[in-house]
């Protein structure tokens, strides 16, 4: 029965070892789809694009009717207040007991042509006063009407209108740009576990080698067909291989814990990189990805939004420094009774026309000062992005020109890798044979070990110009289309 309670154990515990190290074999595209979906950066990027559809939200909400009902249900006030006897010819102070109450129906609605407002209101009023002559008084505003605007020739609803859509189609750019910029943070952490996984493989086969060879070494001295010194030198290599697998499954540990922790996995899941084995069969004109990238990059949207926000200020200014005023008008009914029946017979006119200006007269240059520095700032925003449309351009022509380059690049250090490794297999065997010295076996390893990190570096570089150019253009030019999400799933998924 002992016996049998241990191989339970053991079994359960192999179990839950089996599901604590869980393996994953990942492609690059793999890496890509999974943070896309549940990356700290994904979710980040959602939430930065929700909050500018609410913006929006908010500003077009902002330009419809808005309708409120304002209540004071109950005020009750008892005080002493000071009051003149006529009869005597002094003050002296009295108690008063007051109850009111009131409610307003209110409706605005701002005007984007004029920068105005029209709005409409209608209300009732109680005032009564208790005590021994208790008296109730009613009034109401059953209607009334009007519009007030400001006379200085600034109409900040005008501006706000032609902003705003431009901020949030920028940010809706942004939004898919930051998928891209997840990719190329993507590839970097899968490569980085590539090469990790590399180095362990190459530092575990070099340490078996230097193993074979130190004991094939420690062999042919004793037979004096190997020297001390080269003898020495194997030991060296075994002793150097020890270490150099110890620091690459150290690096190896690093990589995977940073990819988890970017993939959102569980600390323990392993993953196994799949290298890929084949590149799109592109080529990209510059001209064309310059094109593209004129059209969506979100970049060229904020400069335009940034031109207009320069645009206002300087209006702005110009608004500050000459005549300037409001115009109010209200046209309305109203009626006050001592009982709530009558307080909407025959309801009397109500009307206000007010129109106030200010007109500087001496104010030593402020005015004129502060049009001056608005009309400065927009020039240096404006030169500003000139300069920056022409740095855009050069990036641009740049990743192209390297990106057209990789894939010839790719091919070259993958054939430099399989002849590295079938010149470091003849060297190998040629050395078992006694044909070649300790020297070019290792002058082999070492070309074997460079060509091989060599042509990772190469799929690394390409997939990172790969991505950095569909980040820059929004378009993906192996498909020949746009870049494009679907931003109601989006909104409704929140």
């Amino acid at each position: 029965m002992k016996y049998k309670i241990i191989f339970f154990t053991l079994i359960l515990f192999s179990g839950f070892s089996l599901r604590s190290q869980e393996k994953k074999y990942l492609t690059l595209d793999d890496v890509i789809d999974i943070a896309s979906q549940q990356s700290l950066d994904a979710f980040r990027n959602k939430n930065m694009y929700l909050s500018s559809y609410w913006e929006f939200r908010y500003f077009k909400a902002d330009r419809l009717p808005t309708l409120s009902i304002e209540a004071t249900p109950f005020d009750f006030n008892r005080s002493m207040q000071k009051v003149y006897n006529y009869d005597e010819n002094r003050d002296e102070y009295k108690s008063r007991e007051d109850l009111s109450s009131e409610v307003a129906l209110l409706l605005n609605q701002n005007v984007g042509l004029t920068g105005g407002r029209i709005f409409a209101r209608s209300e009732l009023n109680l005032t009564e006063k208790l005590g021994e002559d208790r008296i109730s008084s009613y009034s109401s505003t059953p209607f009334s009407i009007g519009y007030s605007q400001t006379i200085n020739g600034y109409n900040n609803l005008k501006w706000t209108a032609r902003i705003e859509p431009l901020k949030f189609e920028k940010a809706k750019k942004d939004f898919i740009q930051s998928k891209e910029e997840l990719s190329i943070k993507a590839t970097r952490r899968f490569f980085d576990l590539v090469d990790a996984q590399i180095e362990v493989k190459i530092a575990t086969t070099n340490l078996a080698n230097a193993d074979t060879l130190y004991k094939i070494g420690t062999g042919r001295f004793q037979v004096g067909t190997v020297t001390q010194d080269e003898l020495l030198n194997l030991e060296l290599g075994f002793m150097n291989a020890q270490l150099a697998l110890t620091r690459a499954q150290i690096g190896l540990e690093r990589a995977q814990a940073q990819l988890n922790s970017f993939l959102g996995y569980d600390k323990n899941t392993k993953i196994e990189c799949i290298i890929p084995n084949s590149l799109p069969d592109l080529h990209i004109e510059a001209t064309e990805a310059i094109t593209k990238a004129y059209e969506n990059n979100p970049e060229i949207i904020n400069q335009q939004q940034r031109l207009l926000e320069e645009d206002r200020r300087v209006k702005q200014a110009k608004s500050q420094s000459g005549i300037s005023g409001d115009l109010y008008a209200l046209y309305g009914l109203n009626q006050n009774a001592q009982e709530l029946g009558l307080v909407y017979q025959d309801p009397l006119d109500r009307q206000r026309l007010q129109v106030g200006v200010n007109i500087p007269v001496l104010d030593w240059g402020r005015r004129k000062g502060r049009l001056a520095m608005a009309e400065s700032n927009r020039e240096v925003v404006r030169i500003s992005i000139n300069q920056e449309k022409i740095d855009f351009e050069q990036n641009v022509i740049m990743n192209v020109m390297e990106f057209n380059l990789q894939a010839d690049q790719v091919l070259s250090r993958a054939k430099a890798d399989t002849i590295a490794q079938l010149g470091y297999d003849v060297t190998q065997q040629r050395f078992l044979i006694g044909k070649v010295d300790v020297t070019k076996l290792n002058l082999a390893r070492n070309d074997q070990e460079s060509a091989r990190r060599a042509y990772i570096n190469a799929l690394r570089s390409y997939w990172n110009y790969y991505f950095t150019i569909r980040q820059l253009t929004l378009f993906d030019f192996e498909r020949e289309i746009t870049l494009t999400e679907d931003f109601d799933r989006l909104v409704n998924s929140y």
